[in-house]
Order: structure tokens, then sequence, then C-alpha cells
């Protein structure tokens, strides 16, 4: 069976992010490994609304807004050697890398 690894990028800094991709994907093209994107996934925006004063001015609020960007890198065919890259690599603080292993059936035609 074969292996596919799914890699989620995440940022709150949408440059910061870019920069790590880029990164990531320079890296991956010089071991020769086949891979599918960096693919743009929808970007989350969490919205927070706090009273400015707890006790007086109910209608006095502030908001706040936290933006988070994706991108989505899929890795074909696995081997040990693309394995050890993936572990060595490092990022920059603020960027959240999450790496997921499928196995992958193959289908005869």
């Amino acid at each position: 069976m074969k292996q596919d690894i799914y890699i989620n990028i995440k940022a709150f800094d949408c440059s910061l992010l870019e920069e790590c991709v880029r990164k990531f994907i320079d890296e991956l093209k010089r071991s020769s490994a086949k891979l599918s994107g960096p693919i743009a996934l929808p970007r989350k925006d969490s919205k927070f609304i706090v009273n400015r004063s707890p006790h007086v001015d109910k209608k006095s609020r502030e908001q706040f807004e936290m933006r988070t960007s994706r991108r989505l890198i899929v890795l074909h065919d696995l081997t040990p050697t693309m394995m050890q890259m993936l572990t060595g690599l490092s990022f920059s603080a603020g960027v959240e890398v999450d790496l997921k292993v499928k196995e992958v059936k193959e289908v005869k035609v």
C-alpha cells in the first residue's frame, strides 16, 4: 500500500504563511517528491465581542477579529528520506504544521 501525507499549515499572518509554504515546497522539490499543492483552504474568521466596562454601559462594547489562513500540501509515495526531511524542518513562530499519514489503496483498472 502507498502512503500519502496531508500537511496542513496554519498561520494568523498571511505573508508569514506564504513564506513558510514556499520554503517547504522548495525543500520538497529538492528531494524530488511528488506533491500536490499548495491548495488554499478557506480563511477562518473568529469574532469576539467584549464589554468595555464590566459594571456599567452595556451598550459600549469592543469587537476583536482573528483571521486564520490555511494551506494544504499533499505528498504522494512517502519514502523514509522524505519523512526524515519533514521531521528536520523548522518553521517560524506563529506557524502551525499538522501532518496526517493516510494509507492509499491501489485500484486496478
